[in-house]
């Protein structure tokens, strides 16, 4: 049987989950053998099977997971649900993580229900708060039922509405009553219809637009069909929906074609537009050139007659352009005209900093110190710049005090973190990571203090279950423990392989540790497998590139072969982009076509290139791996580290040399 598979090499973390369990208080908790039924009850939910759900539900009554069948259950017939069902469930689950999910899932229903009484009755007992829409009926309850609409209310709908990518009816619903009460203006409604052309959302841009030009859907619909035949029969622009119909389709060409967009916007329509709707368009095709690359981006930013017109995302594209084109006056600029929140992201704190170093100035100088003062440390990529721009290298810190018996038993004895560990031992493991972030970060407002995390961590390193160990512990403010944020698995293994073929195991474990988190069995949606995340072609490639005889698919899975194929594929990608560590992992995670692509332009330093990779996955990646990299290092060889001898400057290659693995796939 498959399941058994999926068991076998986690006995280990059965056992001890067996016995963090029998410290419980809760009947609910106790186990039974019948692990399978919860599997079997996963895989109905996941088929939308009611019937199968009811039939099993009492089998599983009494497992350790029962809060998870019985969560699978009611919510798979939640709309036929009477409310009574509801109270039972929530009664006999009170205080776990599935108790209040469910809470959730009713709330988004009498929220869609119009079931106000009802929803005012129950949300007081929500204690995870980290659903956007039911924060926004939340609001819209609270002022429906005080007949009090205020400024700070409408602000709580904007936000949580803007930030929603796909269509939903919470936030839509309040925006319309704060649009109505004019707390919220037209003019926030067209914002969100704008970000979500430009998020390809076309359904949450056709709410928007009911709630203040529902005259204008037609023409949405002919400008979504075919955004240059709907700008080829609009001869004016006169009212105000048909010019925000002209931004939005303008914005539609930009992403396919910024300088397509840019030549209508310039020859036909600027004279038509108002200065905001003209910036806002100018800021979009910046934006889609700059993430091609384009050096004519920061031409296109140029237009632009007011930065605060723009997105935090217009603006940061603008930032890296500027980077690229080593125009700091730029940068600062567009660093300034963000949002305060966007503004204290380390990225730009970082970037902000530089450009008022290179700007030259004793007071700057002096600013800009005090600016990467603020993010100094081993955290991450730009905290570690921060850190040797100050004369500092990465150091490993100062290991916090040991944790007490008293410490370690509370965390075993937090039955959210128990159920957690043992979905994840049996193969739940979405249901487990959810259960374990629920108890670390949901469950108490605030989350649990530096110690409690530290103790949680501890308690998923001694069970190898890493990614949870390295997550919780990275939440701690005050205190880093170096050994659970940078654990090293399979330590002679990684290291043998490694020497064996020249490469720093400190990069390797970089790798590893963004890739699976050293999860033995974990496979990408794209179907990457293993520790180092290896796709089934470029493992076979790789194989009779090194010549390792006999490998076929399902070995990929084995630790070491994955390790053997997984570093192996590193080098020859390192070697392929002249030792660059960026460019190899940009490599490793998009495949080396985008790389070698990216590469070309001017002669940059490697932090600039990384900061414009244009994938935000990608982006994120490389900058991970380095940082990780260079903690690895100061670990493993008890000196400290510099990120930027790593990174380099990054440019075109050279033509004279050869490519050595130009089938690297």
């Amino acid at each position: 049987m498959q399941f058994s598979g999926i068991l076998a090499p986690r006995r280990h973390l059965l056992g001890a989950i067996t016995l963090a369990f029998a410290v419980l208080a809760q009947p609910a908790c106790a186990q039974t053998p019948n692990d399978d039924v919860l599997i079997q009850m996963k895989q109905a939910f996941q088929r939308g099977d009611k019937s199968r759900l009811s039939a099993l539900l009492p089998q599983a009554r009494g497992h350790a997971l029962e809060p998870w069948a019985a969560y699978w259950e009611l919510k798979a017939r939640l709309q036929e649900a009477s409310p009574l069902e509801v109270q039972d469930f929530l009664a006999r689950y009170a205080g776990t993580y599935q108790e209040d999910r469910l809470r959730n899932d009713w709330l988004l229903l009498l929220g869609q229900r119009r079931d106000w009484d009802g929803f005012a009755a129950l949300h007081p007992g929500f204690r995870m708060r980290d659903d956007p829409q039911v924060a926004c009926y939340a609001v819209l309850v609270n002022a429906l039922r005080t007949g009090i609409f205020a400024k700070a209310q409408a602000d709580e709908v904007r936000d949580n509405w803007l930030r929603q990518r796909d269509a939903d009816d919470g936030c839509l619903t309040a925006a319309d009553r704060m649009i109505s009460e004019r707390l919220m203006t037209p003019a926030d409604a067209w914002k969100k219809a704008r970000l979500s052309i430009e998020a390809n959302r076309p359904q949450a841009a056709r709410g928007a637009i009911t709630i203040v030009a529902p005259e204008a859907l037609p023409m949405f619909d002919q400008l979504n069909a075919n955004a240059p035949r709907f700008l080829g029969s609009a001869v004016v622009a006169a009212s105000k929906a048909r010019k925000e119909m002209v931004v939005l389709a303008l914005i539609k060409i930009a992403i396919a074609d910024p300088d397509m967009a840019a030549a209508q916007l310039d020859s036909k329509w600027a004279s038509m537009l108002s200065a905001e709707e003209r910036n806002w368009l100018w800021g979009a095709i910046g934006r889609q050139a700059a993430t091609k690359l384009q050096p004519q981006a920061n031409a296109y930013f140029a237009n632009v007659t007011k930065n605060t017109d723009l997105s935090d995302d217009m603006l940061g594209w603008k930032v890296r352009a500027a980077l690229r084109a080593g125009q700091w006056k730029d940068v600062q600029a567009g660093v300034l005209a963000m949002s305060p929140e966007a503004q204290l992201d380390p990225t730009w704190v970082y970037w902000r900093a530089r450009a008022m170093t290179a700007q030259g100035g004793e007071a700057q100088r002096a600013q800009a110190r005090v600016l990467l003062e603020t993010i100094a440390g081993t955290r991450g990529f730009y905290e570690l710049l921060a850190l040797e721009d100050m004369g500092q290298r990465a150091q490993v810190p100062t290991r916090p005090a040991p944790l007490t018996p008293e410490e370690k038993s509370a965390a075993r004895a937090n039955p959210s973190l128990a159920r957690g560990l043992y979905a994840i031992a049996i193969g739940l493991r979405s249901e487990g990571v959810r259960e374990w972030n629920y108890a670390t970060s949901l469950h108490d407002r605030g989350g649990l203090g530096d110690r409690e995390l530290l103790a949680a961590a501890d308690m998923a390193c001694q069970q190898q279950v890493w990614d949870r160990c390295i997550n919780t512990s990275e939440r701690t403010k005050g205190v880093i423990d170096v050994d659970q944020r940078y654990p090293m698995p399979f330590h002679d293994t990684v290291l043998r392989k490694s020497q064996e073929i020249g490469l720093d195991p400190a990069y390797v474990y970089g790798l590893i540790r963004q890739e699976s988190r050293f999860i033995m069995d974990a496979r990408s949606g794209v179907g990457a497998s293993g520790l180092m995340q290896v796709m089934p072609a470029t493992a076979r490639w790789t194989a009779r590139k090194i010549g390792l005889a006999g490998f076929t698919a399902d070995q990929i899975n084995d630790r070491e072969t994955n390790i053997t194929i997984g570093t192996a594929y590193l080098k020859l990608a390192l070697d392929d982009f002249d030792g660059s560590m960026a460019l190899a992992a940009a490599a490793y995670n998009a495949g080396p076509g985008r790389p070698r692509s990216w590469r070309n332009g001017p002669v940059i330093d490697a932090a600039i290139w990384a900061e414009n990779v244009p994938f935000s996955e990608t982006r994120d990646y490389v900058k991970k791996v380095l940082a990780n990299t260079t903690n690895y290092a100061a670990l493993i060889s008890g000196q400290p580290q510099s990120l930027r001898s790593r990174l380099g400057n990054i440019g075109p290659r050279n033509a004279a040399e050869p490519e050595p693995n130009k089938d690297l796939p």
